[in-house]
């Protein structure tokens, strides 16, 4: 579809391109970690998808419990107004310029996309939301190791059941949730508290080349852009983990 290389703003799709080989390895046990970083947005459909195909060639990593996940903060509209009475539909129309029939095509379009790794999008029910402080809700929670918690409670909050992500009493809600404090959450969403990470995030994206996400690191050596099949993800950690081997031989 025409329309889908520029959906939601500079969101990537899944057809981008990924910077690896065809090289692939079978892991051994070794007492070594891999770091992986994931820039995305709330507001992105395929970093959603993104993350169910990311997990799946996870859980076939042997060393998936040896793998650590880090989420990047990224806006893909910074200066996006929150607007609970405006649709998504409206403002994605206003904003690429596309008839309302085009923008119904293409979020049919993802909605299927959705469908195959079992993500139900309701777009209809989707609040138009600035991301800012629900990038600062995940760092908080990376603060108590529950960040990929929070991105999943984030990303069905906005993408199937239809809840403003910008709003605080729904933060304090998602990340009751997933075991964080009530309170902490709302001091924090009240003040500037990790106002700089995300802003740092941010800058860093620019630094490694992202205009689009999701946007992955592996290892700060080899990157993948956009949603892409499982099948390359589990390649890409097999390669990685074997160049690590390398790094760090068995003792």
């Amino acid at each position: 579809m025409l329309l889908l290389a520029s959906l939601f703003y500079s969101c990537a799709n899944a057809e981008s391109q990924t910077s690896i080989d065809n090289n692939s390895t079978t892991a051994t046990k070794v007492s070594t970690t891999m770091k992986v970083e994931i820039w995305s947005d709330v507001m992105c459909p395929f970093c959603y998808i993104g993350k169910r195909r990311f997990e799946a060639a996870l859980s076939q990593f042997a060393h998936r419990d040896q793998v650590e996940v880090v989420w990047k903060s990224f806006q893909l509209d910074p200066n996006l107004k929150t607007n609970p009475t405006k649709s998504v539909k409206q403002s994605l129309a206003e904003s690429k310029g596309w008839s309302l029939e085009q923008t119904d095509q293409t979020m049919a379009y993802v909605v299927n996309m959705a469908k195959e790794v079992g993500l139900t999008y309701h777009f209809d029910k989707a609040v138009v939301a600035n991301s800012f402080d629900a990038h600062r809700f995940s760092h908080l929670a990376k603060k108590y190791g529950k960040q990929d918690e929070a991105e999943e409670r984030l990303f069905a909050a906005y993408f199937t059941e239809g809840k403003n992500t910008a709003d605080h009493q729904t933060l304090i809600q998602l990340g009751s949730e997933i075991g964080l404090n009530d309170v902490e959450v709302a001091q924090v969403l009240a003040g500037n508290d990790y106002a700089d990470d995300v802003q740092k995030d941010i800058y860093e994206a620019r630094q490694v080349g992202v205009t689009g996400v999701p946007f992955f690191v592996f290892e700060d050596k080899y990157t993948v852009s956009g949603a892409q099949g499982s099948a390359l993800f589990l390649q890409l950690l097999e390669k990685v983990w074997a160049e690590q081997l390398r790094l760090e031989p068995q003792k």
